[in-house]
């Protein structure tokens, strides 16, 4: 049976950053993932490197946003450098407009040290001429950057994938684990058991169902949950839109070829990844009333995923109640990709006996999980 000191499953943003900073500080890692790296939720998302609207989260999430915020612009010039491909950060700032809650959004910004700034109708179109036209202000956060996500876990996969410390397990779907005295002795995958020192699920949407077998018997269950975003991408001339801008809770996201994301559409449907003219609709809808332009655009693509809902967008960081070598790093709902950097400094913090970045308390399972039903 292959072992490794650590057992990663799940390779997705999390699992994967999970995985770089193990093999980082030397430890043989094995990640294991049923399909192939990167291509959920971590692919599926806007690359938004904040919360939509920071200031309606609790202090947890404001948090892991504020240092993972400041540790991007770093992995990206990294993984440019190590990897050869360039994950797109761009720090443009964003500008929000129609927000109900301004007031509550710069008090929060000036408790919290953020530049953020109410700004009038020059500084709005001299920033975004197409943006929709009759506006007399907006919010301005100048320090906000963005990131072309599928090429961020292109250039992940590609770094973990050279590093010797590492066994990259792709098409390998986990189907159990074998437990006994309180430790996880093997994981049971449809290619053959799996051992690791420690074992880190990092499942996203799926952590709940992984870890049923486990909790179940326990009397318990992670509350986890799938909640399907679909968005849509218009081939756009270059510098059409310059910047994230936000209005009425959807958004448009430039790429540096020219190409502007609109999302997101909040469904509760299960597993259900299928597209619909609806969405697509009220997606088009959204993104030509904050650009009205975009309407001379091609729609070229229309997808979804699933996003790993949590009841209070809060993950769950840490060690498995009644499990000593089992971890699980998942629950991050809108947030994954905002939060990984520091969602698993905090829990590798943990896992190698290091002075925590955060205090690890408000995401630990324990107290947190579900009575099983």
């Amino acid at each position: 049976m292959p072992v490794s000191e650590f057992l990663v499953v799940g390779g997705g943003v999390i699992g994967m950053m999970t995985t770089l900073q193990l093999a980082d500080a030397g430890h043989t890692v094995t990640l294991v993932e049923r399909g192939h790296c990167g291509r959920e939720a971590s692919w599926a998302g806007g690359g938004i490197v904040s919360p939509l609207y920071p200031w309606r989260y609790g202090p947890a999430v404001s948090q892991l946003s504020r240092w993972s915020e400041g540790f991007y612009p770093e992995l990206a010039g990294r993984l440019h450098e190590e990897s050869g491909i360039d994950p797109e950060y761009r720090q443009r700032g964003l500008l929000y407009m129609r927000v109900d809650d301004a007031e509550e959004a710069l008090a929060w910004a000036a408790e919290m040290g953020k530049p953020l700034e109410r700004v009038g109708a020059g500084f709005l179109y001299a920033r975004e001429p197409e943006a929709a036209p009759g506006f007399e202000e907006a919010l301005w956060m100048p320090t906000l950057g963005s990131i072309r996500n599928p090429r961020l876990v292109r250039a992940l996969q590609a770094r973990l994938a050279a590093m010797p410390e590492v066994t990259l397990r792709e098409g390998v779907e986990v189907i159990g684990f074998e437990v006994a005295a309180g430790r996880v002795l093997a994981v049971k995958t449809n290619r053959g058991d799996l051992a690791g020192g420690q074992v880190v699920v990092c499942g996203g949407a799926w952590a709940a169902g992984l870890l049923e077998g486990v909790l179940a018997p326990r009397g318990m269950a992670l509350p986890v949950r799938p909640v399907k975003g679909q968005m849509i991408l218009f081939r756009a001339p270059p510098g059409l839109v310059q910047r994230v801008v936000l209005m009425d809770g959807r958004y448009v996201i430039p790429r540096a070829d020219g190409r502007v994301l609109a999302g997101s559409t909040l469904e509760e449907c299960g597993f259900d990844r299928t597209t619909d003219e609806q969405a697509l609709a009220s997606l088009w809808a959204s993104a030509t009333a904050i650009i009205p332009a975009l309407a001379d655009c091609e729609v070229e693509h229309h997808w979804a995923g699933l996003r790993p809902g949590s009841p209070d967008g809060v993950p769950f960081i840490g060690a498995v109640p009644g499990l000593d070598n089992l971890h699980v790093n998942a629950g991050h709902y809108r947030n994954g990709l905002v939060l990984a950097p520091a969602a698993t400094r905090l829990l590798v913090d943990r896992l190698l006996g290091r002075e925590p970045i955060l205090d690890p308390a408000p995401y630990a399972p324990e107290g947190r999980l579900s009575k099983a039903m």
